[in-house]
């Protein structure tokens, strides 16, 4: 049996909201789930980010309007933070 790796996303503006989740989709492998992840959080700075903001700016437009997305597996090396990542992103557009 192979193990499939679900992709589900929760909005940051509603957190703790399950109501407000939704799921992506399925990926046969970690690698595929973790772009589809990445890919997300990187649409939000596409459409948000504006030339000279600041980390602060970019961090806390993205905690309260970005999407969460994270992995659902049994798979217990398949691991993906979106905070981490937006917050690395915020640092890489803020320099």
């Amino acid at each position: 049996m192979s193990l499939k790796y679900t992709v589900y996303v929760d909005d940051n503006f509603h957190y703790g909201e399950e109501e407000e989740r939704y799921k992506l989709d399925e990926f046969d492998t970690c690698e595929a789930a973790v772009a589809a992840c990445k890919k997300i959080v990187d649409e939000f700075f596409a459409i948000g980010y504006k030339e000279g903001m600041t980390f602060k700016e970019l961090w806390e437009g993205y905690m309260l309007f970005g999407e969460d997305p994270f992995i659902q597996s049994s798979d217990p090396n398949c691991k993906f933070s979106a905070w981490t990542y937006a917050k690395q992103r915020c640092i890489e557009l803020s320099s």
